[in-house]
């Protein structure tokens, strides 16, 4: 966690990180425990990884009891989630949150949370209220030492810290991160105004390729659904059963369209923006964070089973830290009624009741991120006090705000907004630049502006009502009214159900922009303020958003790829390349034309890491005469029999991907990172990839040359020779002069880092106890098995990957199939701290238990809560 750089955490006995004292956190899992809010008995049921399955009589108790379960696993976590999204991080760990909480102050992430609770129905209200006193129940007359280990640690260096009580907005304000994490193209719209005075246009365009509809399929095909084209259909207006919408005037596949808004002209008058974006880490990723977030999910009908029913597969691609993002939970009624409707199990967030992915006895549902265009930036002309609006100068609002620091003097900042929301150059320096002479069409290059943000985010919604929601839908109809409310992040949403049927439903709030009827991209470039035209003319219509019920061809694949060729509503221009989604699109077809698919085909296709992409890229190595030296050609020669796969190990396989990857990286790093500043060099994913593909096709294209190398014009063989050749000098340095010794997995790694305690400077004894790995690791960026890497960090390290594994079998679902990237429990020293992990690594599953006698056969300690006599 970058915002910590400056903790100091002095070394600790070892005494301190003994298991001893570390057991006195760990939770009590059978027997009885007394629980003040309780009205009757909630019965918690766990198994050998320490999932819980939590009983109770009504949706009170219930999430009384997942509140206290979740404290008893995590509470650090939710703690330091509650920290950091209430921008009161400094609270608890010094000065060194001072940077993210004066972000997150100005953002008002609590007070959106605040109205939204206004908003939300009584019943999520009442259950937001159980959970925090099933939290507090469990916090009840405990010091901070008896509640996590971390606490002892922070306490060298923050002593004194208290505990609060657990509230409402505590688990609201969580959604912010979330939406935050998965908002869409914020770094893409700034890196193209910092980059547009330093890049010819030409070239620009060229990093953002356009979506390649012929080789890499979207979601939807235009048979499966169109907008549209005059009015807001109804209900009875969707065609058949696969809810393809009948417009009046059906549109035809339009390309991308133009990305106007900057001359040349302009450009030669515009600023060199020289600062880096090291004020993004500000706020710490808590979900994901990169260019390799993504997910995959798809659904088969019952056509193509085993078992007659569907099969549904989810694995969302987050960052990694220890403890993970995930906890998996069963949530039961034990009698479902209209009053306790509750009998599902899945993947929680630990501080928010309920569950955010998974199934119910009727219904299952998986995520896969829209990533839709959802912030937009505008260059506001201050004055004083005030800004311009039109041919008005209007008052910019403020607010003060108060940071407290542990073992510091109170920070004071003035928060500053306009009609757009808050102004963010105030505190992120990356925004600032480009208010500082912006190269935008239209625009005076009079001096700085000020850059105010528009997001989503940051507009009352009532996401925490489609999640009950969704955990309660029982068919089609109910899926959808869910995701009608569920406002941010946008999110691709696959269904299956009970009786056979499956779907696809994209959801969200999505911005109009009246730019986008002109024929340009909206939201490309950060825009005038006081120009009225570019303001949000409100929301997509959920009925205009894209959908599909049981598509003619029995499957349906949504891995962050394009969801339709149709532009209309615009969604963003920044896909995923779609490279994993056609690739788990082809293993499908294949098993579908063997025979039945059964849930082995379908966790075998989530462990995948065949690269498409190289299938376009080697045919060209292999034409560079690289000479004849054997030191050179020996490892050439290796990718002449690569299967395409990314084995951590496994022999020549193994070799021929470490030397591939090391290829990749320098090719890179010698066509496209030496025109960007270090802070922007590209990360290797699928957009790397569409462009390296066009590229190829171009063999004098600027790109190609390497503008270190001075006098010298290099053309596409010259540099495709270079990366061969520096490819082998690094992994002899690095590695072994002999490829035998270069398997994937020897630099190809994973590291599960604690956010607090898992960096420098903490001392390594203590992260040591902290972190899980390093591991070697399978996989790599856009492959299915998406152990994502970043070619620009001059490592293999694995930056974001599947953050946990799932597959639902609709024809039974006690036979589904659920990992977690590490453990259930948030504890060090305990048997599920990291049981998971490496099962995680080696595509391994675990037996999924939902029904009452599935969840007993499973069970390994049984716990009690009781109410006070």
């Amino acid at each position: 966690m970058p915002a910590l750089a400056v903790l100091v955490v002095v070394a600790v006995a070892a005494s301190v990180l003994g298991v001893g004292l570390s057991r006195r956190s760990f939770p009590q899992t059978e027997g009885e425990l007394t629980m003040a809010s309780l009205d009757g008995r909630v019965d918690v049921l766990r198994d050998e990884q320490g999932v819980a399955h939590i009983y109770a009589d009504t949706p009170a108790d219930l999430f009384r009891g997942q509140g206290y379960v979740a404290a008893q696993d995590r509470f650090f976590q939710m703690d330091l989630r509650r920290h950091i999204t209430a921008g009161r991080l400094s609270e608890l760990v010094g000065s060194g949150g001072i940077e993210t909480d004066t972000v997150i102050r100005t953002m008002g992430w609590r007070q959106v949370a605040e109205e939204e609770l206004k908003m939300l129905e009584p019943e999520t209200r009442q259950y937001l209220q159980a959970y925090a006193a099933g939290v507090n129940d469990y916090l009840e007359d405990k010091s901070p030492s008896q509640v996590s280990l971390e606490y002892v640690v922070l306490g060298q260096s923050v002593p004194d810290y208290q505990i609060e009580a657990w509230d409402e907005l505590d688990s609201l304000t969580w959604l912010k991160a979330m939406a935050w994490d998965l908002r869409g193209n914020y770094t893409d719209e700034l890196t193209r105004a910092r980059l547009a005075g330093q890049v010819p246009l030409a070239q620009l365009g060229d990093l953002y390729p356009d979506y390649d509809f012929e080789t890499n399929a979207p979601i939807l095909s235009s048979n499966e659904w169109r907008p549209p084209a005059v009015s807001v259909p109804t209900e009875e207006s969707r065609g058949g059963t696969n809810g393809t919408l009948e417009p009046e005037d059906p549109e035809p596949a339009l390309p991308t369209p133009p990305r106007t808004g900057l001359t040349t002209q302009n450009l030669a008058a515009g600023p060199t923006y020289e600062q880096t974006v090291e004020a993004l880490a500000a706020v710490p990723p808590m979900v994901a964070v990169g260019e390799g977030v993504g997910s995959n999910s798809w659904v088969v009908s019952g056509d193509h089973t085993e078992s007659g029913k569907p099969l549904l597969a989810n694995d969302p691609h987050l960052g990694v830290t220890q403890p993970g993002v995930w906890l998996q939970a069963g949530l039961h009624c034990r009698e479902v009624t209209a009053e306790c409707p509750f009998d599902v199990t899945g993947y929680t967030f630990a501080g928010f009741p309920g569950v955010i992915i998974g199934h119910n006895q009727s219904v299952a549902w998986g995520f896969a991120n829209l990533d839709p265009d959802v912030t937009d930036f505008y260059l506001e002309d201050t004055q004083g006090t005030e800004y311009r609006r039109g041919a008005e100068m209007v008052p910019v609002e403020t607010r003060p705000e108060t940071i407290s620091v542990a073992g510091g003097n109170d920070v004071e900042i003035l928060v500053r907004s306009t009609e757009h929301g808050p102004i963010l150059s105030d505190v992120l320096t990356e925004v600032a630049q480009v208010g500082v002479n912006p190269p935008l069409s239209g625009i005076e290059t009079r001096g700085r502006y000020a850059v105010s943000m528009a997001w989503t985010g940051l507009i009352p919604s009532r996401t925490a009502d489609a999640v009950f929601a969704l955990n309660t839908a029982s068919d089609w109809d109910s899926f959808r009214d869910a995701a009608k409310v569920f406002a941010a992040p946008a999110q691709n949403m696959v269904y299956a159900d009970v009786e056979g049927n499956i779907g696809y439903q994209a959801p969200g709030m999505v911005p109009i922009r009246e730019s986008s009827t002109s024929g340009a991209v909206p939201g490309y470039w950060p825009s005038p303020g006081w120009d009225a035209a570019y303001d949000w003319k409100g929301f997509v219509p959920f009925e205009q958003m894209p959908f599909v019920l049981n598509p003619e061809d029995g499957v349906i694949v949504a891995a962050n790829q394009a969801v339709a060729q149709s532009r209309r509503p615009f969604l963003t221009t920044e896909w995923d390349q779609g490279y994993r989604a056609q690739r788990i699109a082809d293993l499908l077809a294949t098993a579908m034309a063997e025979g039945s698919i059964g849930i082995t085909t379908m966790t075998d296709i989530q462990y995948d890491s065949y690269n498409s992409f190289a299938d376009v890229l080697i045919p060209y190595l292999l034409d560079v005469n690289i000479g004849n030296d054997a030191f050179y050609t020996e490892p050439v020669a290796l990718l002449e029999t690569w299967n395409r796969g990314a084995p951590a190990g496994d022999g020549e396989q193994g070799s021929a991907a470490m030397y591939y990857y090391a290829v990749w990286a320098n090719l890179l790093n010698l066509t496209v990172d030496d025109e960007l500043p270090l802070d922007l060099q590209v990360s290797g994913n699928s957009r790397s990839m569409s462009m390296i593909a066009n590229l190829l096709e171009d063999p004098e294209n600027p790109w190609w040359d390497d503008q270190r190398t001075a006098g010298i014009v290099e053309s596409r063989n010259t540099i495709l020779r270079q990366a061969m050749l520096d490819a082998r000098l690094e992994l002899t340095a690095d590695i072994s002069k002999n490829p035998n010794d270069w398997q994937w997995g020897r630099l190809h790694t994973l590291t599960a880092r604690h956010q607090v305690l898992g960096e420098d400077p903490v001392p390594g004894i203590v992260q040591s106890v902290f972190n899980l790995g390093p591991f070697p690791m399978p996989g790599g960026s856009a492959l299915v098995n998406a152990n994502n890497w970043d070619a620009g960090a001059d490592e293999f390290e694995v930056t974001a990957a599947p953050s946990m594994r799932m597959v639902v079998d609709l024809g039974n679902l006690d036979k589904s199939v659920w990992i977690n990237q590490g453990g259930n429990s948030g504890h060090v020293f305990h048997r599920n701290y990291g049981d998971q992990a490496e099962p995680w690594i080696d595509g391994e599953t675990y037996s999924w238990p939902h029904s009452a006698q599935a969840v007993e056969d499973r069970t390994m300690f049984r716990l009690a809560l009781v109410p006070e006599e």
